[in-house]
């Protein structure tokens, strides 16, 4: 099992469409006990908030937002959490709109600024 995301930061690898996270959006985790949350922020994405459980190197969680534009957006994630070569950590999400339209794959890793 890869190491605890607890007070760990990651940064989407990529932009995603307009109203998602992107690049300048920071994710600030926290794990106790099999309970994994995270309030993020940056891009299009006001404040954040996500919560969930793990379960050996699998995350599974809900999550929901505030745009720029002033419109909320939720939906539900499932991440594969793994260690890369150089000690820093990076989670491989499939996600699902539940307010909207939309599904899709995307991969955060953690930044050490």
């Amino acid at each position: 099992m890869a190491r605890s995301l607890d007070g760990l930061v990651f940064i989407p690898v990529a932009d995603q469409a307009p109203g998602q996270v992107g690049r300048s959006t920071r994710f600030e985790y926290h794990e106790r006990d099999g309970l994994v949350w995270a309030d993020y922020h940056g891009g299009d994405v006001v404040k954040g908030h996500l919560i969930g459980t793990r379960a050996g190197d699998t995350v599974d969680f809900r999550y929901v937002q505030l745009r720029l534009d002033g419109t909320t957006a939720s939906g539900r994630c499932t991440s594969l959490v793994a260690e890369l070569p150089d000690g820093r950590v990076r989670m491989e999400e499939t996600w699902t709109w539940e307010s909207q339209e939309g599904s899709g794959t995307s991969a955060v890793e953690q930044t050490l600024d």
